[in-house]
């Protein structure tokens, strides 16, 4: 069992090692946007074999798989209004459900012959499956019927000395946000089912929009923030996810200025700015849960205060508070190309 650090300067020798590993049929525990993971390749029936017997992993229960579009439709039966609907909530925190082709190990799929794909808002794991060029198992690393893990510490201290030796490189990120496991979505039937609730809630009513400049996506937050404003006796949240640079705290100026506040500036070397009753966070910095208690977040959830979360991606540690004491608005905002953003709203 070999453990690498994983950082920003060492990106491309961690992918490359982890690469290495899947093509020797090997298992990696692997961080991502939810839990720690267990990857192999999922095309390897011998990986797979070696997956199930770490895992301790009950007969016929499935393991979905981390893909992206492109994969998707090579691997499972979906027409063009899931395509549609899919493309709008990924990347992100669920797993959708489909018949699948047969083109992975048979050990993944369910007795009903589906298959689970996850495309999450993770940049190593979506940097790991374009260039491994195949799926890789998306099933969390701990043991069958045991809590998820968020750290490396915690997980090794589940193992047994044998059960490390099965593993053969372990990626630390260090300690990742509480974020649920994914949010399961049934789409193999005529009827849509949640069959796991996660962070994040299935919506087939999102908005899309596409923004070309800074302009556009502060009128598009300004539309978006009068259409959720009159919420009765709770805070309104705006939960805004999306990788660096692509225009989430432009987005929270729109909402700024159509509350008159123009001095919005990113809160880079602090958690949060106030503004009133407007408050404005950027979780990027956050590392460990504690961080979150110190910052009062409950006391700031009263009627008429809003609230943007930049980097909402490590909201897990509030989320469940935040579900329960506001309005919360989903933003998930991606790169088309170099000028122009997608922007999509699940309220």
């Amino acid at each position: 069992m070999k453990t690498t650090i994983l950082n920003q300067n060492n990106t491309n020798q961690v992918i490359n090692n982890t690469i290495s590993v899947l093509k020797s049929n090997g298992l990696v525990v692997f961080p991502s946007d939810t839990v720690y993971g267990l990857l192999c390749d999922a095309t390897n029936e011998q990986a797979v074999k070696k997956l199930v017997t770490f895992k301790n992993r009950p007969a016929g229960k499935p393991i979905s798989v981390f893909s992206n579009l492109k994969f998707a439709d090579e691997l499972v039966k979906i027409n063009d209004n899931q395509k549609k609907l899919i493309h709008e909530m990924t990347p992100g925190p669920f797993t959708f459900i489909f018949p699948s082709k047969h083109k992975v190990s048979k050990l993944l799929e369910s007795e009903l012959g589906t298959l689970g794909i996850r495309i999450p808002m993770y940049r190593y794991i979506e940097v790991l499956v374009n260039q491994f060029k195949k799926p890789i198992t998306a099933t969390s690393a701990n043991l069958a019927g045991s809590s998820p893990h968020y750290s490396i510490k915690s997980l090794l201290n589940e193992l047994s000395e044998k059960q490390r030796q099965q593993i053969d490189l372990i990626v630390d990120a260090g300690d990742l946000p509480r974020n649920k496991p994914s949010t399961v979505v049934d789409f193999s039937q005529s009827d849509v089912k949640v069959l796991r609730q996660g962070d994040m809630n299935f919506s087939d009513k999102s908005k899309t929009f596409v923004s070309k400049t800074s302009e556009s996506t502060k009128e598009i937050a300004k539309q978006i923030f009068k259409e959720n404003i009159n919420t009765k006796n709770k805070p309104l949240v705006f939960i805004i996810e999306g990788e660096m640079g692509v225009g989430k705290t432009v987005f929270v100026k729109g909402i700024g200025e159509e509350l008159g506040i123009n001095n919005i500036i990113s809160p880079t070397f602090v958690i949060y700015y106030e503004y009133g009753n407007f408050y404005h966070f950027d979780l990027y910095q956050i590392e460990d849960k504690s961080e979150f208690k110190n910052l009062g977040i409950e006391k700031l959830l009263k009627p008429g205060n809003i609230l943007c979360f930049e980097w909402g991606e490590k909201a897990g540690e509030i989320i469940n508070i935040l579900k329960e004491k506001s309005k919360i608005v989903y933003v998930r905002m991606k790169y088309i190309n170099e000028k122009e953003r997608e922007i999509i709203i699940n309220n």
